[in-house]
């Protein structure tokens, strides 16, 4: 077995069970790796506030020694909210990703550390979604209101029947758009754009090489297309039982799926 240093774990379907919770099971597991020794570095798409009510329980929070990878990579921070690697978008960018939004009809918003910011008078559901899951506000600003706010990915958002005809009928748009940013759907009903080669991948090898560490130090366990780039990247990559077809024939190992324990199960086996 690899000599596991730390250990990256996605939240939404991975950590959390179904009914988004953490298990007794999986928190006493991740205590036993931290206590071991190991890192445990939470990767998501969240920001750290809406990561922080599952760091806590788990022991994470709050620490200069503990770290988090956030915006699905576009910032490495301390637990403390001490930064570490930052990949912004320009006003620029947020300009010419919106504007497919607009084109195609769908529902969009930028993120950024305390708030959403969406342009929709008729503010989506899924941003309100996104509003709650993140524990941040909403705010309503125009493009040109945009201009001085530091965001750090831009989500397109709606009905996932919705969202994937748009990207069907738009197909060229959002071609030439992933040639200039990363582009990963996050859930059915999320399109998310960061800067291109911003993933939790990049994040996951940034940390790794800072904290001395090698990919065959790692285990990385997913469920989604965005956690695609950590499996890759770690030494021992993780699928969960209810990942995408795509995210198990990538893994080097399948565990059970998040409502029987699976990071769990996947842990265990380097304690």
């Amino acid at each position: 077995m690899k000599d596991i240093k730390l250990i990256a774990i996605d939240i939404d379907g991975t950590l959390l069970n179904s009914e988004r919770k953490l298990t007794p099971g999986v928190i006493s597991t991740i205590k036993q790796a931290n206590a071991a020794g190991k890192k445990v570095v939470i990767c998501t798409g969240r920001p750290l506030a809406g990561a922080r009510e599952y760091l806590k329980p788990l022991g994470l929070d709050g620490q200069d020694d503990q770290y988090i990878i956030s915006f699905g990579g576009a910032l490495v921070e301390t637990t403390t909210g001490y930064g570490l690697i930052e990949e912004t978008l320009s006003y620029d960018d947020y300009i010419k990703i919106e504007a497919i939004a607009r084109k195609a009809n769908l529902h969009f918003h930028a993120s950024s550390d305390d708030c959403v910011y969406t342009a929709n008078r008729n503010i989506g559901k899924y941003t309100v979604h996104e509003s709650v899951l993140c524990s941040v506000g909403i705010k309503y600003r125009t493009q040109e209101e945009m201009a001085d706010k530091k965001i750090y990915k831009c989500m397109y958002v709606d009905d996932p029947e919705i969202l994937s005809n748009a990207m069907a009928k738009y197909q060229a748009d959002f071609d030439q758009l992933a040639k200039e940013y990363m582009l990963v759907k996050s859930t059915p009903f999320y399109l998310e754009a960061t800067r291109k080669g911003v993933n939790k991948g990049t994040a996951l090898k940034a940390l790794t090489e800072k904290l001395g560490l090698t990919p065959e130090n790692v285990m990385a366990i997913g469920d989604e297309a965005n956690d695609l780039s950590m499996i890759e990247y770690a030494g021992t990559g993780v699928a969960m039982g209810n990942g995408t077809d795509l995210v198990k024939s990538t893994a080097n190992v399948v565990t059970a799926d998040n409502d029987h324990d699976g990071v769990a199960q996947a842990i265990k086996s380097v304690l």
